[in-house]
């Protein structure tokens, strides 16, 4: 049997999905089941639009619980205390220049599921983070994707 992939979650990402977990358990699917209690009451379900939006509703909700509580099984806590920060790891923050065009970005690779690139959170499946993985300050890395280009570690913290 194939080896189920990790995820990686900071904890504050832990604690964000495990709110989320509980938000959707306590109140969501609660409301939920009001919802689909006042549309059962109103008769005849075979044409009744409260009803199919309640249903509809219920199905991605519990699709969405199980997907986090997937995710609660099967994710790796960065513990950036024992952590090698001579070198790029999921949960290092990164200071590169683009060397194309002579810019700075600073990055925090992340675990997929806490992703914001316009917040400077990138996922550690992205070609970039996967390119400068286990690189150190001052290698020059090419990240290969369609239109291939190159960057230089300038600070890892």
């Amino acid at each position: 049997m194939a080896e189920q992939k990790k995820i990686y979650l900071t904890e504050e990402g832990l604690q964000d999905l495990k709110e989320e977990h509980h938000r959707l358990v306590t109140v969501e699917r609660e409301k939920n089941k009001k919802d689909l209690a006042e549309a059962r009451s109103q008769g005849d379900l075979s044409e009744n639009a409260d009803w199919d939006a309640a249903r509809e509703k219920q199905a991605q909700l519990e699709s969405l619980i199980s997907e986090i509580e997937w995710q609660l099984n099967n994710y790796v806590l960065i513990d950036m205390t024992n952590v090698d920060k001579s070198v790029v790891n999921v949960g290092s923050t990164v200071t590169i220049e683009f060397l194309d065009v002579r810019e700075e970005a600073k990055y925090k690779i992340v675990g997929s599921t806490q992703t914001d690139p316009s917040n400077g959170l990138i996922s550690n499946d992205s070609p970039l983070a996967a390119a400068i993985m286990n690189h150190k300050i001052g290698d020059t890395v090419t990240v290969n994707v369609k239109k291939p280009y190159s960057v230089i570690i300038i600070n890892i913290e």
